[in-house]
């Protein structure tokens, strides 16, 4: 089934897309099986993040975003992360509905995933959908994050370019910023910029890179500020221009290759990470878990030997 999956989905079956996308997301041995023979074929596609706090916009500048890409001819995946129904588990599908009209353009692919309790605003199973996506033929893939502020930074091991959208009025925005987004975004917008208040968080978030000029001198890239109006499309061809201006900078420097390098490692820890603790859990009884940490409890053994101990009996080694 898989097989036939894949090779339908390589000669553009966007059914057969989604079908391996579901699988990803619910089967892990599926997903490894999948991503191994998708593998292949990806690498072609280049990776957006778009993150930012709740109400900033984002769903609607993605909407528009999309047209302008599209107008170019090219193909564009988007993976919506949503918050996780509480009855389901399933996604909410909030950022679908704001996309709906390229729904039915070809050349469109959107999907919703859950972030499932994941933190960082990414579902886990992110950056195996992003290959499902490459290896159909998308050009450009949005990831858009589900907008939980201070801990969005995991984008920076999905995308290649990140885009951090703010907006007028929101007094702990740029507090958020300071927090730490601020060190991950290559693009600054300040969606809403008809509103009061716009060339205040103008001001602000210049003066915040002038006084990170070294940061930026060293990446060879001053993060622009780029001013928009989501539903009128001010300032999206804006954006658009500046997330390829990043591109071709990352793609001379040759910082691009670096940042791919890095998401690689990262993707790999992850992974080794999860199958240790599954190891753990799986060769490990209740009984002589409790029992260690009723240990640690009476402070007859401290946390990090008792860590030791249930790592050395799950693998078998001396850590």
């Amino acid at each position: 089934m898989i097989d036939d999956l894949i090779e339908r989905m390589l000669r553009g079956d966007k059914r057969a897309a989604a079908r391996l996308i579901t699988l990803v997301e619910n089967d892990e041995e599926k997903a490894r099986e999948i991503i191994s023979k998708v593998y292949p074929h990806t690498g072609n596609a280049y990776i957006v993040g778009i993150t930012g706090p709740p109400g900033a916009g984002k769903s609607t500048l993605l909407d528009k975003l999309i047209k302008v890409v599209r107008e170019e001819g090219k193909v564009v995946g988007v993976i919506a992360i949503d918050p996780t129904s509480p009855f389901t588990g399933g996604a909410l599908l909030g950022d679908r509905i704001r996309m709906q009209r390229h729904s039915t353009d070809p050349g469109v692919f959107i999907r919703s995933m859950a972030t499932r309790g994941s933190l960082g605003g990414l579902a886990k199973a992110t950056n195996d959908a992003i290959k499902v996506l490459d290896a159909y033929g998308c050009d450009v893939i949005f990831v858009e994050t589900v907008g939980v502020g201070q801990i969005e930074i995991d984008i920076v091991k999905t995308a290649d370019t990140v885009v951090l959208v703010t907006v007028p009025g929101l007094g702990d925005d740029i507090q958020a910023i300071k927090a730490g987004l601020m060190e991950i975004a290559d693009v600054f917008v300040i969606n809403k910029a008809d509103k009061e208040g716009a060339d205040a968080t103008y001001f602000e978030l210049n003066l915040m890179l002038d006084l990170e000029k070294e940061r930026w001198e060293k990446r060879g890239w001053r993060p622009p500020i780029i001013e928009t109006v989501a539903t009128t499309m001010r300032g999206i061809r804006d954006l658009w221009k500046a997330i390829n201006d990043h591109r071709k900078s990352l793609e001379e420097s040759g910082r691009l290759a670096e940042k791919r390098k890095f998401r690689a490692e990262e993707e790999v820890k992850t992974i080794v990470s999860g199958r240790i603790a599954r190891a753990v859990e799986e060769r490990l009884d209740d009984e002589e878990v409790s029992s260690l940490i009723e240990r640690v409890v009476k402070r007859e053994i401290d946390p990090y030997s008792a860590a030791d101990t249930v790592l050395e009996k799950a693998l078998g080694v001396k850590i």
